[in-house]
């Protein structure tokens, strides 16, 4: 048989190069690279170095645009059909040549661990549909190393992704961005731990903004960036000054290597512009700045970046009105105010608005002096007096020792309501505390002050029983003003209790025993009056008895006399008639 072979192809040698050639010829499903030898207008004839051309349909050569991507020349892959058309080529594939060598390479990438290229296509029942070449599934939970809600966001983007699964007979493969990511992430995370130390001016990525701050992809190890270590200035919303995916410069605070924890600051990059604070802004100077909050209980002004200063709301208006300060500036205002002082060590500045304006409590001082008349309203009234409006915005106290001379007030609404037009005299203006004080009773004189003129010692006096105590009883003699009989002076007997002689209303003659006008206090006795009713009693009996013996004895003088004369008469009566005789 073989010798009949070796006969037929001409010997030996024949039979050894056929066989060689046979084993070199290319089969159903080979890859193999041949040279394009004609571009017709349906196919494309490729030179496989086989016993006759290959031909791929002209589609397969086409780019987007329509347009023919080889030339003459051009070596490229195709796929070995097998199958010869009538006019003696082979059928040939390019498309699937270049689907073979993706598998072919998807297969080693798998079995090397080696991440692929490729782009997510959309969103499909529990993941993702990414491009690799070919089509990959990738699972939700696999999409990134923190869990995904929101895979719309991932559609379009082009990553790397490491294969989990590979079935090409299937057509199946799972792949994993997260896997990717994590070795990434370890790699360079190691890289940074080298070089991660406290003081470092490091770059890294906007992970994630919270409320309280930001956390800073340093590398494969994050770090917390503070809301107040982002600027010397105010912040509202750490999204005022960073975003997600940006790029920044950022210092390391402070690193703890056993819990993997960063604490990085940005504004620290910068100078703090507090160090020169004292120097720029002394007390006295005025400077122009920004309402950026506006509290219960003032207002805080931006004077640069990173230096605000609190107008106390004490410190907006010369009023002593109370008004709330969203009633005197808004966030966003411009406003001209005074440095009043600076704690440097504590980081205050404390600034006036009212400063800026003229003081209306100097020009008080000159318009009302001492001793001058006024009349306001009664804008409120406390338990220790009442504020009375003598200027717009300007209260003066009327305090509860100045409303009256003599009357005893509990409270100042026995005498005032609000609401009422008072006149009182200015004792005393103290602008520099912003205080005005007022007296209604200097309007009159004080009664006290000629009680001695009117109320004399041993004056006999009648009031009425004001109040009764333990050791007295109090006698109003006119109005406000009101003499003390003492238990003692009570009665000239024994008297163990006041109210069992006396009550509230009874009317009371006393006579004043003492007086002193310093301390408005008037001493009367019942028990003196009496004696000294005695004493008048007994002047009066003496003084009558006296006169009745004074006219006893005129009266004989008077007798005698007029008996003398009427003897007189007699005798010279007779003597006359004894003449005529």
């Amino acid at each position: 048989m073989e010798k009949v072979l070796s006969d037929k192809l001409g010997g030996e040698n024949d039979f050894e190069s056929l066989m060689e050639e046979s084993l070199k010829a290319p089969r159903p499903g080979d890859v193999l690279v041949g040279r394009v030898m004609l571009i017709t207008r349906d196919n494309v004839i490729i030179d496989i170095n086989y016993k006759c051309e290959g031909q791929v349909p002209l589609t397969e050569f086409l780019d987007a645009n329509g347009n023919v991507s080889v030339k003459e020349g051009d070596e490229v892959d195709v796929y070995f059909e097998g199958t010869e058309t009538e006019n003696g080529t082979v059928m040939l594939s390019h498309a699937k040549a270049e689907k073979f060598k993706i598998w072919r390479e998807l297969d080693r990438a798998f079995q090397t661990e080696t991440p692929v290229e490729g782009v997510v296509l959309g969103k499909v029942k529990g993941g993702l549909k990414v491009d690799i070449g070919v089509p990959a599934f990738l699972p939700g939970s696999h999409v990134d190393i923190r869990p995904a809600r929101n895979l719309d966001r991932y559609v379009g983007q082009r990553g790397r992704f490491q294969i989990l699964k590979f079935n090409r007979a299937r057509g199946n493969v799972v792949v994993s961005r997260r896997s990717v990511l994590e070795r990434e992430r370890a790699s360079l995370k190691e890289q940074t731990l080298k070089v991660l130390e406290e003081g470092v001016i490091l770059e890294g990525t906007v992970k994630n903004i919270t409320d309280y701050g930001a956390f800073i992809d340093l590398g494969g190890i994050d770090g917390l960036l503070h809301i107040t270590d982002m600027s010397w200035g105010r912040l509202s919303h750490p999204s005022e000054v960073l975003k997600v995916g940006e790029k920044v410069k950022v210092v390391v605070l402070k690193y703890d290597p056993q819990r993997e924890r960063v604490s990085l600051g940005m504004k620290q990059i910068k100078p703090d512009p507090w160090t020169k604070v004292a120097e720029t802004y002394p007390p006295g100077t005025r400077v122009q700045g920004k309402v950026v909050s506006v509290t219960d209980y003032g207002a805080f002004v931006e004077l640069e970046k990173g230096v605000e200063g609190l107008i106390h709301v004490s410190e907006m208006s010369w009023s002593k009105r109370a008004v709330h300060p969203s009633k005197v500036v808004n966030e966003g205002d411009s406003v001209e105010v005074q440095v009043l002082g600076v704690d440097e060590a504590n980081r205050r500045i404390s600034l006036g608005l009212k400063q800026t304006e003229p003081n209306p409590w100097v020009a008080l001082a000159e318009k009302h002096p001492v001793g001058t008349r006024v009349k306001g309203k009664v804008k409120s009234i406390t338990d220790f007096g009442a504020f009375i409006e003598i200027e717009p915005g300007i209260d003066g106290l009327v305090h509860i020792s100045d409303l009256s001379w003599t009357k005893k007030i509990r409270h100042p609404s026995e005498l005032v309501k609000k609401g009422d037009e008072v006149e009182a005299v200015v004792l005393g203006i103290d602008a520099e505390n912003e205080r005005v004080s007022l007296g209604v009773k200097q309007l009159t004189a004080d009664p006290w002050n000629t009680i001695s003129e009117r109320y004399p010692l041993n004056t006999r006096v009648h009031g009425k029983v004001s109040s009764v105590a333990d050791f007295g009883v109090f006698v109003e003699i006119e109005e406000g003003i009101e003499g003390l009989i003492h238990i003692s002076q009570l009665s000239s007997e024994r008297v163990d209790k006041p109210s069992s002689l006396f009550k509230v209303g009874d009317e009371v003659d006393a006579l004043v025993v003492q007086l002193d006008p310093k301390e408005r206090r008037i001493g009367l006795s019942v028990k003196a009056l009496k004696a000294h009713e005695e004493r008048e009693e007994m002047q009066e009996y003496l003084r009558r008895e006296h006169e009745k013996a004074r006219f006893s004895m005129e009266d004989i003088l008077n007798e005698e006399l007029r008996l003398d004369r009427e003897d007189g008469e007699r005798r010279a009566s007779r003597g006359g008639r004894g003449g005529d005789r």
